[in-house]
């Protein structure tokens, strides 16, 4: 005789169904009653430890048959201790204390304690995206999971506290607890979700508009400035004027963060743009992803919103070069020797910096100190490959006294900033539909080969741009990069066409390709 029943693996931010099968083996031969194959690592070889004790604190009687547990596909590694409260489910119906008729009809998993009580697992969404496509009737989970796994809609989901409770509802002796969420209800956003606002800024009207042509048009930026000129207040602020997020980016960033186990007990959805902020001692792997079990990283988590690194070269070298890759294809591909996975990787960067090691250089009132040469070598930190990726370079001034003193002209609120930047973002979106670019929304996503076809110049333009790139020595990702924010810029001017003052503006956000800067 062979029970089934059925769990889930993850690959990435997919899931892949496992089915889990029992049957009974031999007497003859040594070692304990149980034994698990299929390529399970340490902490699922440990979930026999668990299950015996969960069933036999949970009043049921000890396996005493000797039995093997599958977990199929078996060429597939199998890691987490989630498939503990499937396989103590098997091991039930194997030595027929509960029913496997109920046991085919659902995705269930769950980390056992030695109590019997089921403790919270990673990944609940994409597991219940899964089982919808393959058509199960529904999914019995940790009811700390219950929330995130119930927004896929046509999906019966059961929340659980206790192996007991399971095992009493596939016997037909008990209910479980039904778990249903109004998606539309909770996909609300509101300006009281942000708790800063760009009104509470003083002056930097410059920075200020080139983060609206950053968050119109999704393109990266950095912030160079003297310390205390307002660069990390301002890019906290940043999400704050981006457009909201549609129903499918929610969906997709809380896939991740499921994986991640980063989604709240009380969390379905994000139904906002995430700001990931890691501190520049971070490790390669942990902001692009990686390790022995491959998790998202921090480029990862902020899919769909924004990646700000504070000091930005702070940072480890080799960490900001991991990071090019991503900003061109818009993914990260993990590999190692037994698996590949890939990670989406859509986010915004918005990076800030001192222009030098003393934080003073260009300061219109104090004077730099640092040894000659030091700011050339500092700004050197940041490889030239790398500041071709970001679009916008822009110089943040100290704030003057009489901007500071000056609050009853405060500036324009987020919400003010955010309909023009949703204004620009929709023409954007109508323009990509009607030249067919599926999954394209905002001009930072437009593929290079057809930047010619949709960011056209006039032939003043072509002037003006050809001697911008002989001047500043740009490379051809730059001249690319320039034309997806004139087109940008054009789109918040409401312009169907890029205007010759549209190009000029772009260039001016090539600061730092000049090649009198820090000389």
């Amino acid at each position: 005789m062979v029970v089934k029943g059925y769990a889930s693996a993850l690959q990435g931010v997919e899931a892949t169904t496992i089915t889990v099968e029992a049957s009974t083996m031999s007497l003859t031969g040594e070692g304990g009653l149980t034994y698990v194959i299929g390529l399970p690592d340490h902490s699922v070889r440990e979930s026999l430890f668990r299950c015996e004790a969960a069933i036999k604190n949970s009043g049921f009687e000890p396996i005493r048959q000797k039995q093997i547990i599958n977990l199929s596909p078996a060429d597939m590694r199998k890691e987490g201790t989630g498939y503990d409260l499937p396989m103590a489910l098997a091991m039930l119906a194997m030595s027929f204390q509960i029913s496997e008729r109920k046991l085919k009809e659902f995705i269930i998993m769950g980390e056992l304690g030695l109590d019997g009580k089921i403790l919270p697992i990673r990944g609940a969404l994409p597991i219940a995206i899964q089982a919808k496509k393959e058509g199960f009737k529904g999914i019995i989970l940790p009811k700390s999971n219950v929330r995130e796994a119930a927004i896929v809609n046509e999906l019966i989901v059961y929340g659980a506290s206790t192996l007991l409770e399971v095992a009493s509802f596939l016997a037909g002796r008990g209910e479980l607890e039904r778990v249903e969420i109004n998606t539309s209800a909770e996909f609300v956003i509101t300006d009281d979700d942000f708790d800063v606002d760009f009104a509470d800024v003083q002056g930097q009207e410059g920075v200020k508009r080139a983060l609206e042509i950053a968050c119109a048009g999704g393109h990266n930026t950095i912030l160079i400035g003297p310390p205390g000129s307002g660069k990390t207040m301002l890019a906290k602020r940043t999400p704050s004027i981006l457009p909201p997020m549609g129903l499918y980016e929610a969906l997709e960033t809380a896939k991740i963060h499921s994986v991640a186990g980063k989604l709240g007990v009380q969390a379905s959805f994000i139904s906002r743009r995430v700001f990931r902020s890691p501190h520049h001692t971070i490790s390669d792997i942990a902001l692009v992803g990686g390790g022995a079990n491959p998790q998202p990283g921090e480029i990862s988590l902020a899919h769909n919103g924004v990646l700000f690194l504070d000091e930005l070269p702070e940072f480890h070298r080799s960490v900001l070069e991991a990071m090019r890759q991503p900003l061109e294809n818009r993914q990260i591909v993990i590999s190692r020797a037994k698996q590949t996975v890939e990670y989406p990787a859509n986010f915004m960067l918005l990076a800030s910096m001192n222009p030098c090691p003393c934080g003073y250089y260009n300061h219109p009132e104090r004077e730099c100190c640092c040894a000659p040469g030091s700011v050339s070598k500092y700004l050197s930190k940041i490889s030239g490959p790398l500041l071709d990726r970001i679009d916008i370079h822009v110089e943040v001034s100290p704030v003057g006294y009489d901007d500071i003193i000056n609050r009853i002209n405060s500036g324009e609120k987020s919400s003010v900033i955010r309909n023009r930047v949703v204004k620009a973002r929709k023409i954007q979106e109508a323009r990509y539909i009607l030249w067919e670019l599926n999954g394209i929304h905002c001009n930072a996503q437009l593929p290079n080969n057809r930047v010619h076809e949709i960011c056209l110049l006039p032939k003043s333009g072509h002037v003006l741009l050809k001697a911008a790139m002989q001047k500043l020595s740009l490379s051809a990702r730059a001249y690319d990069r320039i034309l997806k924010l004139s087109r940008t810029i054009a789109d918040l001017a409401d312009s169907e066409d890029i205007a010759i003052e549209h190009l000029a503006e772009a260039i001016h956000y090539r600061s730092l390709d000049r090649a009198a800067w820090g000389k």
